[in-house]
């Protein structure tokens, strides 16, 4: 939805990407509140999360030794210092947001998976999930950034509500509320979905994977561009900056009339697709 072309590189051509300071510090943030729900309820405390940022850093730099190239040359550690303090901050900001003392997640980091009527595959991993005495659900992703503005909250929104689409088609349960905490901002957006607004993210999604499907026959990929250019590792290879992209790794057929891999096709197409699934942030 971000980019056509994007897709393309790190599906397709599965295009290395450096790491970034930013998407780090959010992986570190979500493991340390993950974690933090391994103690006693009382035990929950902002001193106790803060202590568990430099163990989680350095699991993180076990599983990823990439990580390492972010601080080369910080000989003195200073820009690690204040990335870790950063890392403190937002997690500090958390308990201004939610009581953790007054929370059992029922899941966290959930991995999930289904299979709609169509065959398409949905899956992600969802950062929190509560159930209320009810049986009320509610679904809860963190963010590290600051929160949208209005007119932009509806590409966040979209992701909650693909979370819920898959839940519901699961479990049969529509989750009560929808609730991303913005840890930068210090607010907290929800919304709370039904029946209809699933129906029309499971059709959005079919149009979709017809157009993904479509794109890979053809190989008809194109740049969409946004703000978020700024910040893309394949501005060389991109046409939007003057770039070649690589050599198409798959066979194409020529689009034919009416066709130019950013429309929707029949459901044979969708079928012929090599992507097997999509799947959640």
């Amino acid at each position: 939805m971000q980019c056509p072309l994007l897709y393309r590189f790190r599906v397709i051509d599965k295009l290395p990407e450096k790491p970034s300071e930013a998407a780090t510090r959010g992986t570190l943030v979500h493991a340390v509140l993950e974690r933090l729900f391994d103690a006693p309820a009382a035990d929950r405390t902002a001193p106790r999360a803060r202590a568990l940022i430099p163990g989680q850093w350095d699991r993180l730099l076990e599983s990823k030794p990439e990580l390492t190239e972010l601080f080369a040359g910080d000989t003195e550690g200073e820009r690690l210092s204040r990335w870790l303090g950063e890392a403190e901050r937002l997690v500090e900001r958390w308990f201004s947001l939610e009581d953790p003392t007054r929370l059992e997640p029922a899941e966290r980091e959930l991995f999930v998976e289904t299979e709609l009527e169509s065959g398409l595959r949905l899956r992600g991993v969802i950062d929190r999930i509560d159930v209320a005495p009810t049986g009320d659900v509610r679904i809860v992703d963190y963010k590290t950034g600051k929160a949208p503005r209005p007119e932009y909250a509806e590409g966040p929104l979209f992701q909650m509500k693909f979370y819920a689409l898959v839940i519901w088609r699961l479990k049969g349960i529509v989750p009560r509320r929808l609730q991303l905490v913005y840890l930068g901002s210090g607010d907290v957006l929800t919304y709370d979905p039904v029946v209809a607004d699933l129906e029309r993210v499971e059709r959005k999604l079919l149009a979709l994977w017809e157009a993904i499907a479509l794109a890979t026959e053809t190989g008809d990929w194109r740049p969409r561009p946004t703000k978020l250019c700024g910040w893309c590792d394949h501005q060389a290879v991109c046409p939007e900056f003057g770039g070649t992209p690589p050599v198409y790794p798959l066979s194409v057929r020529p689009a034919g009339p009416g066709e130019d891999g950013q429309g929707t096709m029949g459901p044979d197409r969708a079928e012929a697709g090599r992507p097997v699934a999509l799947e959640g942030l």
